[in-house]
Order: structure tokens, then sequence, then C-alpha cells
């Protein structure tokens, strides 16, 4: 079976499947294009979603293993935005909150997509969550289908 380039992997549908899009509201119109995008991949792909939102970024993580834990889902996928700001925080929010949803997905072996944004501004952080250029939204979606297909084909989830 060859796969695609996550980019690509909504032209194939992959029914049946079902993921958790979390997004973090602290900069809540970029999360709505960031999930909007998401959504948007997820329904071309013929896949189903389910939507929670969390207060930052730092809970996608917590959210997801709750979420993986009810074994309701094939994947997850974790859309928000972390803007450089005048303290160290930037740094722990973006390493912590990536670093924890690799762990969870390679742990719990499941689709785990971080659709995080880090960025220095809001101009940065638009240019990469609108639909109409970056669309992060859309390519985390992608990213976690196309593990779902790998986890499909190689454990038979």
């Amino acid at each position: 079976m060859v796969f695609k380039p996550a980019a690509l992997v909504a032209e194939t549908p992959i029914e049946g499947a079902k993921l958790l899009v979390i997004d973090a509201r602290f900069h809540e119109a970029i999360a709505d294009e960031l999930v909007t995008g998401a959504l948007e991949r997820i329904a071309a792909a013929k896949a189903k979603a389910d939507r929670i939102s969390v207060p930052g970024a730092l809970e996608i993580p917590v959210a997801a293993s709750i979420a993986i834990g009810s074994g309701r889902y094939d994947g997850v996928v974790g859309l928000g935005c972390v803007i450089r700001g005048e303290t160290e925080h930037f740094g722990i929010v973006a390493y912590e909150s990536a670093h924890a949803l690799m762990r969870l997905g390679v742990e719990k072996r499941i689709a785990v997509a971080n659709g995080i944004l880090t960025v220095e501004n809001e101009e940065q952080a638009w240019a990469r969550a609108r639909r109409t250029e970056g669309n992060v939204g859309g390519s985390a979606a992608s990213a976690a289908l196309a593990l779902v297909r790998i986890a499909r084909a190689q454990i038979g989830r």
C-alpha cells in the first residue's frame, strides 16, 4: 500500500473513520479558521468528526488523552495558536503542547496531529490559519487521516 503525502489524503475517502478536533480558544477567531479547515478536510475524506474546545494549547493534550481513553476515536487533531510575547511562557506552551501530543500518539499508538500554530505575531498566525493560504487546520486533519490509514493497514484499527 502506498501512502500519499498529507496534503493529498483527502482525495481518498476513509469512510468510517472518526476524528476528534480539539481547539484552544485563546485566539478564538484564528482557532475558528483552523477548525473550519480541519472539518472541511475531514468531510472531504468522508470521515466523521466531533469537536471540543479547551481554554488554551496546554489543555489540548489532556483533553486528547481523555478522549483517546474513551475508545470512540480513530485519531485526534489538536488546533490552536500560540503567539510569542515578552516572557518565556511562549516557549513553555509551544514545546510542552507539541511534546505531549507527540508522546500521546506514540505511546497510545493512535493518530494524533498537531495543528497548533507557534508564531511571532498575529499576521503570521492568519497567514497559516486561513484556508486560502496555509490552511494548517486542513493539513493537520490530513496528517491525522494519513495516520489512521497507516493504523488500519498495520494494526487493523
